[in-house]
């Protein structure tokens, strides 16, 4: 293991994330004197609220998730450090990272934890390997990847029954992700793909929004969720309300309805936005800190000024706080994180004490969401509206949040191209998009079982058998798995 150089005897803040809230937080002490260490497991910022549009051949990843080295190159204070945060220990006041298997113990004075959330399956986290979540740059591209694969097995479909299935696209979870997402793959399905294939009709594509609640977007209530549902349906999205989603392979899903009966829903693409889990970094602060708590996601429950209790200098902001009135946002990430930073100067400028800190207030700025092109909702306060106009600002604070000229200047060109025209720029696909993350599965598991997950996961049959190779048998042939005899696996 290696440890970080001191260097001097600056104050140093260890930052682990580099979402909004690691971003902001790096950013704002820049003319602070600190060192300041950012902790990321991935190279980029990513802003997560467009991921949609990646998913769906509108922007392209330069676009949302620039390099972070590149962000901050500028600030002489701050410095990036890649590996995944395996451990933080509160007593010794350090952090240790692992890339490719080598750690690395970055000590700190004041510590910022902003590692988000994660995709959460209640439980079911086997329904990962047919349902990818919209968490990541990889889920967004294997995400795309089976949207338009789909159409081209539906287009050399042998028979009406497989090419249904192919057509049909089964989102779960009615939240803004939800909402955003199967919109656009209805305005895909209708206007960017119309006429380019011969056996099909794209508009004959169904997609199908799954919701366990009453109503889309709950949390921004009955009136903006009634007009979101409206112009999905205008679109022909078809909302399944009060169904929850019991089981999901290869073909379908399986959906529990009010009533207590289940039923099928046969589908080949299906992706998951129906929840979220924090970070388990939650859960091994709140274990080391006398009296933390986490909720049921795995936030923890901060003290008012967004520390744990005990260490007044280990601040948590983001998606891995629980503050009541503080969504899962940028925003609330944004504002926890500048706060921190406030705290940490104005502590080194003996302005203040820890225990003079005001609590942490959000400030609400509001809430949107984007159905469809020249189609929103948003709310701000009491103010509930949604259309163009709702639209519009949609547009204006998403790229007032976007990080780096270049990248609002390139989206609004592929906003404009795509919005006012039938293209989109950025529909390239592969298939190594779609299975990397289950051949990295199969790696790392049983050989026959990883490759059952991967021939699996994309319903298809199994194919026939080169001079030499096993037969498949009448027992994996829902899988496509060829019978290995004993002994014969791959290792690695």
């Amino acid at each position: 293991m290696s440890t970080q150089p001191v260097g001097n005897d600056r104050h140093r803040v260890v930052v682990i994330g580099s979402g909004f809230g690691g971003l902001f937080g790096t950013k704002h002490l820049k003319r602070a004197d600190v060192d300041v260490t950012l902790i990321s497991k991935t190279t980029t910022h990513l802003f997560q609220p467009l991921l949609y549009q990646v998913a769906t051949g509108i922007l392209s990843v330069g676009e949302i998730a620039p390099a972070t080295r590149l962000v901050l190159r500028k600030q002489k204070n701050a410095r990036v450090l890649l590996g995944e945060v395996t451990e933080i220990d509160l007593a010794k006041r350090t952090v240790t990272s692992v890339l490719l298997g080598e750690s690395t113990e970055t000590p700190y004075d004041s510590l910022i934890v902003a590692t988000g959330a994660q995709q959460s399956y209640f439980g079911n986290d086997q329904f990962a390997t047919f349902a990818p979540g919209m968490k990541t740059i990889d889920d967004a591209l294997e995400l795309r990847g089976r949207i338009l694969g789909s159409f081209e097995q539906a287009e050399v479909a042998q028979t009406q029954e497989e090419r249904d299935r192919l057509l049909s696209f089964v989102v779960v979870g009615a939240g803004p992700t939800g909402v955003e997402l199967a919109g656009q793959i209805a305005e895909l399905s209708d206007r960017t793909l119309e006429g380019t294939f011969h056996n099909i009709d794209p508009r004959d594509a169904r997609v199908i929004l799954v919701e366990g609640a009453g109503a889309d977007l709950g949390p921004m209530g009955p009136k903006l969720g009634g007009k979101a549902q409206r112009r999905l349906e205008s679109m022909g999205v078809e909302i399944q309300l009060n169904a929850l989603v019991t089981d999901v392979d290869a073909h379908g899903v399986t959906v529990k309805d009010a009533d207590g009966t289940s039923r099928r829903i046969e589908s080949a693409c299906k992706v998951w936005s129906a929840g979220v889990q924090a970070s388990p970094l939650g859960k091994m602060l709140a274990d080391q800190s006398d009296g933390t708590e986490v909720d049921r996601a795995g936030r923890v429950v901060v003290e008012p000024d967004l520390t744990v209790k005990g260490h007044p200098n280990v601040f948590v902001v983001g998606d891995l706080m629980s503050v009541p009135g503080v969504p899962g946002q940028a925003q609330g990430a944004i504002q926890g994180a500048t706060y921190a930073a406030k705290q940490i100067k104005s502590e080194l400028a003996g302005k203040q004490t820890a225990q003079d800190r005001k609590p942490f207030s959000y400030f609400n700025k509001g809430s949107m969401a984007t159905i469809s092109r020249f189609s929103a909702v948003c709310q701000v306060g009491k103010l509930e509206f949604g259309g163009f106009i709702a639209w519009l600002a949609w547009l204006a604070l998403h790229l007032y949040y976007l990080v780096g000229y270049r990248s609002r200047i390139t989206t609004i060109f592929q906003w404009f191209v795509t919005f006012l025209g039938r293209t989109r720029g950025q529909m390239a696909a592969t298939e190594q998009w779609i299975f990397a993350r289950l051949a990295l599965e199969a790696v790392y598991s049983d050989s026959e079982e990883g490759e059952e997950i991967v021939r699996g996961a994309a319903g298809r049959r199994p194919p026939a058998p080169s001079p030499g190779t096993p037969a498949v048998t009448a027992e994996n042939v829902e899988t496509g798995a060829p019978e290995k005899p004993a002994g014969d696996r791959k290792v690695g």
